[in-house]
């Protein structure tokens, strides 16, 4: 899934930028490793949070593209950001902490919603969206 594979890159450089900061030394080659340990770790677990999001979330879209057709890629990515604001705000209050503690910086929220986003875009653009009314 596109939007949970960009996701975890995006809270992976996160991590080791916060790490750099604190003096950590992170070579490229860890950089890498990391990225690559993180896509195969992390993304199949936030990919669950993604999907359930995107489960409720495009259905809705699919609502809204009936009424304005023409702008069906816009809201199937406006619904994946949207999606993963409210999926990880609701996993932080369920869970009371922070659960993916780069989203604590504002950019990386964004980017994380960016990602959300490019999953609307693909699911527009794949036609799996004509599947659902869209």
């Amino acid at each position: 899934m596109l939007a949970a594979a960009l996701g975890s890159v995006v809270q992976t450089q996160f991590n080791l930028a916060a790490l750099i900061a604190l003096g950590v030394d992170v070579p490229l080659v860890i950089r890498l490793r990391t990225t690559l340990a993180d896509l195969l770790g992390f993304t199949p677990l936030y990919g669950a949070v993604v999907a359930m999001a995107f489960l409720l979330a495009f259905p809705v879209a699919a609502l809204l593209v009936r009424l304005w057709p023409a702008r069906d890629t816009e809201l199937y990515m406006l619904a994946g950001a949207l999606a993963i604001l409210a999926g990880l705000t609701l996993m932080n209050t369920a869970l009371a902490i922070t659960a993916i503690a780069a989203t604590r910086s504002t950019l990386a929220l964004l980017l994380m919603m960016l990602a959300g986003a490019a999953g609307g875009w693909l699911f527009a653009r794949t036609g799996r969206a004509d599947a659902t009314g869209g």
